[in-house]
């Protein structure tokens, strides 16, 4: 199949028609297993089930040990909007056409069904509180109870906020008002309203409440007694913010680590031969004190001390969500209503710590698209096993329906995960699909390029093409990238010169895509 993307009206005709015919067939079952679909911000495979010893996760390892992990999980696109327009609907970007942060997929396909959406058709009470879809663009519609929030966090001035941007330090939260009045007078429509801005960390000794995560956990605790007593079975869609940029979190969290014992990254450098496209300038760190200067990672230096604090603070932002996971999984406990509930915890992308010289996500390595992946689910066989079967956060959509016991609709571009649950040492997956638009204001060269990725057990493949903004087509084939995963996993030197023959091979699968894959393997 060309990587060319799909015509949108034929494709989501198909998606109305599918929603209408299954739906209009079924009656809501009461016996239905509960949904917790938990969402957290910009977290990567880089806690304890997954052989990090030193990181803090006690509630999410436990849950590991009751479930099951998926060792090689990888998102469509390493950047917030986009990767979670394709979880959301089961299509991948070049089908939602959501390819960067500012793109809305409810504008682009007004008719489009998400998950939450087809799962109340069949009997499912649906609520949202916190990040499931992109932070400003909650897509209201696809939720009986959409964006509950916080009531300290409630304020109508504050909607357009993103839940990182609260900080508690009350003079850190008056020298942010100021910078956030003087930007929104420039540009009215200023990303987050303004309030992205701000010290990179913050570690007050307050409760886990007075920050964001922490009041939307215990909004969800309340929230979960409520649904507890309801007839129908619900969909629970609990998006944590935190380890997103700010490092914000309790005191209690930072002191759970020695800063001078994290490792830091063991690979701070571009990888050799790389493109000039293939990394982020990491703007998304510079709107914080004290890294304006940042540019892109080819000419821009961050210190060991900050790196140090940067990294403490990520790894004490992950175990301040872990304990607010921890809550809600003894919450459900609590009410009864564990053994009747799929849980299911993942991160939306990877981010980058200090490697290949460079901080936060937003690129086509392993690093930015692996993520994390773990399920629990009543009956589950083969509990506190793992996988290593290739999988693709757009299965979620259709491993849900088969968790629930309700028909998978046939548009989905995912495929169901449930197979491993029976057997985990099976291979699933020969490959897995991801992509990248690099921006003319990010690339050094100021060019514009999408970065097409295969992912196989061996070897990662990355294919970069110049790209049209305007009508959302490929053009000509730049340059490409490929890296042996078995013998330098980190990813740090492409041998696409190297091994032509290997590199045409796989260009050739690349272009079959997702779908003639599939094809070839069945």
């Amino acid at each position: 199949m060309n990587l060319r993307p799909t015509l949108a009206f034929p494709l989501f005709c198909l998606v109305t028609l599918s929603y209408l015919l299954i739906s209009s067939c079924q009656k809501p079952d009461k016996k239905k297993p509960n949904v917790l679909f938990i969402s957290i911000d910009d977290l990567r495979p880089d806690i304890g089930v997954y052989d990090n010893p030193l990181i803090h996760t006690p509630n999410l390892d436990a849950l590991a040990a009751d479930g099951m992990v998926f060792r090689q999980a990888y998102c469509q696109a390493a950047v917030c909007a986009p990767s979670r327009a394709s979880l959301m609907t089961g299509l991948r970007p070049d089908s939602t056409r959501v390819w960067h942060l500012g793109d809305k997929f409810r504008e682009i396909h007004p008719d489009i069904v998400t998950m939450p959406q087809y799962f109340h058709q069949f009997g499912y009470h649906t609520v949202n509180i916190g990040k499931i879809f992109h932070n400003y663009m909650p897509d209201s519609i696809s939720w009986d109870e959409p964006d509950l929030r916080p009531a300290q966090f409630a304020r109508p001035e504050w909607l357009k906020r993103d839940g990182e941007t609260f900080y508690v330090n009350a003079e850190t939260q008056r020298k942010q008002k100021i910078k956030r009045d003087s930007l929104v007078q420039v540009r009215s429509n200023y990303y987050a309203d303004g309030y992205n801005n701000g010290p990179a960390w913050e570690a007050e000794d307050v409760e886990d409440t007075l920050y964001y995560d922490g009041a939307q956990a215990a909004l969800a605790m309340r929230t979960l007694d409520r649904l507890a007593q309801q007839d129908q079975p619900f969909y629970l869609g609990m998006g944590f913010f935190r380890p997103h940029l700010p490092f914000a979190a309790p005191k209690k969290y930072w002191d759970l680590y020695d800063r001078n014992a994290i490792p830091l990254a063991t690979n701070p450098f571009i990888p050799e031969d790389a493109p000039v496209m293939s990394m982020n300038s990491m703007y998304e760190l510079r709107v914080y004190d004290g890294f304006s200067y940042l540019k892109h990672p080819s000419v821009s230096n961050i210190s060991e001390d900050t790196s140090r604090i940067l990294k403490h603070g990520y790894y004490a932002s992950v175990s301040y969500v872990d304990a607010q996971v921890g809550k809600l999984i003894q919450k459900l406990k609590d009410l009864g209503i564990y053994d009747n509930t799929i849980i299911i915890v993942w991160g939306d992308h990877g981010w980058k710590l200090g490697e290949h010289h460079s901080w936060c996500k937003q690129t086509n390595y392993a690093v930015d698209l692996q993520v994390p992946l773990i399920l629990a689910s009543p009956d589950q066989p083969n509990r506190g096993k793992q996988t290593y079967a290739l999988t693709e956060l757009v299965d979620l959509f259709p491993s849900l329906c088969d968790l629930a016991g309700i028909p998978k609709p046939g548009y989905l571009e995912g495929t169901s995960f449930v197979p491993l649950l029976e057997n985990p040492d099976q291979p699933g997956k020969d490959a897995v699909f991801s992509q990248f638009h690099r921006r003319p204001r990010i690339s050094p060269d100021g060019g514009r390029y999408m970065g097409y990725s295969i992912k196989t057990k061996d070897h990662h493949y990355i294919e970069w093409y110049r790209w049209n903004a305007e009508t959302g087509m490929r053009g000509d084939s730049v340059t490409c990238e490929l890296y042996d995963s078995l013998e330098d996993p980190n990813e740090n030197v492409n041998i696409a010169v190297k091994q032509p023959a290997l590199a045409y091979r796989l260009s050739r699968d690349l272009k079959a895509g997702w779908h003639g894959w599939k094809e070839q393997t069945n």
